[in-house]
């Protein structure tokens, strides 16, 4: 969800720069799927939520089939491998409302690839959050762990299918989220580097958190009989910003300890020197997602919106002090910024016009690293404004009407940036429209990466 999204074309480039060869795309765009096809990059391609319903019909599902898997199934085409019916359809925050479809959906979607030949090498799955098992509040260990009460049953007959179809379990991990939304988290469970208090489950000591969460459906599937089902980790993440505990040295400190572990081939307890299949959420940053659940959103990409490195990352896991290869060919627009105009203080009665414009800019831009604890957190009123006005500036295009404010603004070709605020130039694209826009699946609302570890 961008603004201003890299053209499909130059993702797919900068994938395969970085030696990236497995992707999972949120839906099934078009400009995107062709973007891929040739690449021999291996897709997992989605449905959304919103489509569900629809598919409970065998003809509708079997009609999605054939537009968006067949369309692309030929020599030169898509290397597709699984196809995501959902996106966490059963979050609690959603209640309920898919409870009903999921599973039809996806049994519909797997008898439409078998109906259409790709059923031996194209699986369905459901991409579902890591809150729909946990342990009980009593014992409250990875061995404990089961599927979530108000919907045992219905985990019970998906994981059950999948098992049957011989499609693996794929589940959305975020330590990030543990620390977030608990004050009391102990920060280093965060991590991969060691604790001072694990958490010991019959001899077993987890010392961080993602191992303790996967053991936790490890062990629930093992209650539903199933539990030698293969489990792919569909997100795994950690932001950048738009938040306290989101900033670029904690996502390096937590890549570098996941990378190094997948890299090692150890498994988990339960699951020890077991292939991990796991896709980093995500590529790039999305400056028109939605915030409901944090500020952060925004700001989880690896890269940042123009396909530039945030930091060192060595996706091989061997320790090395390496960057990313960015994106090539990337188009600016002109060196131009919106910012305050200094003499708009003197003016009567600026307070409130003032603030009434700031709150009008963020509303159609994001403003997501002026928040507390984040990068541009600690400015003054005007650095504020000159950031919102900015930002508003760039996501229209740099529109000259877009830097009035009724007076308030102006433009200038000096760099208001602070060593720690990035006061952002947006990149040129085609389908720029200067409000938000649906990006391309692939170039912003993507996990990707799988780190392959060979047993």
């Amino acid at each position: 969800m961008a603004t201003h999204p890299l053209p499909a074309s130059s993702v797919v480039r900068m994938l395969q720069d970085n030696g990236i060869n497995k992707v999972k795309l949120f839906d099934a765009d078009a400009v995107t799927m062709e973007a891929l096809a040739g690449s021999g990059i291996e897709v997992m391609v989605a449905i959304p939520n919103n489509l569900l319903d629809l598919l409970t019909d065998y003809d509708a599902a079997r009609d999605w089939v054939h537009q968006n898997v067949s369309r692309y199934s030929f020599d030169g085409g898509v290397n597709i491998k699984y196809v995501a019916v959902g996106n966490e359809p059963f979050l609690t925050t959603l209640n309920g409302t898919f409870l009903n479809v999921t599973f039809p959906a996806l049994q519909n979607i797997q008898r439409a690839l078998d109906d259409a030949g790709h059923g031996d090498s194209i699986k369905a799955t459901v991409p579902l959050n890591a809150d729909v098992y946990n342990s009980p509040k009593d014992n409250q260990v990875p061995s404990a762990g089961l599927f979530r009460s108000d919907i045992a049953d219905l985990m019970t007959a998906i994981v059950q299918f999948l098992n049957q179809s011989g499609a693996p379990f794929t589940v959305n991990i975020y330590p990030f989220l543990s620390l977030y939304g608990n004050d009391n988290f102990p920060l280093d469970y965060a991590f991969f580097d060691g604790t001072s208090s694990p958490v010991v489950d019959n001899g077993i000591q987890y010392t961080n958190v993602f191992d303790a969460n996967f053991d936790t459906l490890v062990s629930a599937l093992a209650a539903a009989g199933v539990g030698g089902l293969p489990v792919v980790v569909g997100e795994v993440g950690w932001p950048t910003d738009g938040d306290k505990h989101a900033s670029a040295e904690l996502a390096q400190r937590f890549y570098a300890g996941l990378l190094r572990k997948l890299a090692s081939n150890a498994g988990t307890p339960l699951r020890p020197n077991t292939y991990v299949e796991v896709y980093l959420f995500s590529l790039v940053d999305e400056d028109a997602k939605n915030v409901a659940p944090g500020n952060f959103e925004r700001h989880w990409g690896i890269l940042r919106y123009d396909g530039q490195p945030k930091y060192a990352m060595d996706l091989t896991g061997q320790g090395r002090n390496t960057a990313l290869v960015a994106a090539r060919g990337v188009s600016y627009l002109p060196r131009v910024w919106c910012v305050l105009n200094p003499g708009a203080a003197s003016q009567d009665g600026v307070g409130s016009r003032l603030g009434d414009n700031v709150n009008y800019a963020c509303t159609y831009a994001d403003c997501t690293s002026l928040g507390y604890g984040s990068t541009c957190n600690g400015m003054d009123a005007a650095g504020n404004a000159s950031y919102a006005f900015n930002a508003y500036f760039q996501a229209q295009d740099q529109a000259e009407e877009a830097c009035g404010f009724q007076g308030l603004a102006v433009r200038t070709l000096k760099d208001p940036s602070t060593n720690t605020c990035n006061f952002t130039i947006q990149i040129e694209t085609s389908s720029a429209t200067g409000t938000p826009v649906v990006a391309m699946a692939m170039a912003v609302l993507v996990s990707v990466l799988a780190v392959m570890v060979t047993p």
